[in-house]
């Protein structure tokens, strides 16, 4: 079976992403047994450092936890804002059958976005943002076994992986658009449904 597990963006309430709620719903409905899982953690701007570490702990304890009572479990990443790191820092502690069992990481508004990388994307799955720097880029990347499965979605002059382009710093409209943009949702429904395998992408 399937587990999409989501880690949600900074000061959002406990729960799912509303950045994944939308096409998480397309994606579990065309992938019967699906099931969605919603990191816990704080989510917080104060003590982010320790928030963003026990958001990839979790993430790290969900997948293995799983794979010892269900080893035949596949997994798709996602990852909003400080999710998006927590879940970036999870991938170079994965390995093995832990690797093979995530089919893809689908990250957006992601503060470690790195310049020049192949799964960097905008909203249009283009290349405006490709070479972009997100505002804690010197702090780690996707890294180079995960680049084939992985898209890492910035939209251009987000605050956050594009601060460059950005007309307001940091949290700005666009780092908060990804939730109602039409085409990230379904960037991340196709992208999942292709990377787990289904004939309905």
């Amino acid at each position: 079976s399937t587990a999409l597990l989501n880690t949600r963006g900074t000061d959002e309430v406990p729960g799912e992403s509303k950045a994944f709620i939308t096409m998480n719903a397309n994606i579990t409905s065309l992938l019967p047994g699906g099931k969605i899982y919603n990191t816990v953690y704080p989510a917080t701007y104060i003590d982010y450092s320790a928030s963003k570490a026990a958001g990839t702990s979790d993430i790290l304890n969900y997948v293995r936890v799983t794979l010892d009572y269900n080893p035949d479990e596949c997994f798709v990443l996602q990852g909003y804002s400080q999710g998006a790191w927590a879940t970036v820092n999870a991938l170079t502690e994965l390995s093995g059958e832990e690797w093979d069992a995530v089919k893809g990481v689908f990250l957006v508004g992601d503060p470690e976005h790195n310049a020049g990388l192949e799964c960097n994307v905008d909203n249009f799955n283009g290349t405006s943002t490709r070479w972009a720097n997100g505002v804690t880029s010197a702090d780690g990347r996707v890294p180079d076994d995960w680049i084939d499965r992985t898209l890492d979605v910035c939209i251009y002059g987000d605050g956050i992986c594009d601060p460059d382009n950005a007309v307001y710093p940091l949290v700005n409209a666009q780092h908060l658009s990804y939730p109602y943009d039409p085409n990230t949702q379904s960037l991340g429904s196709s992208f999942a449904l292709y990377h787990l395998g289904s004939s309905v992408y």
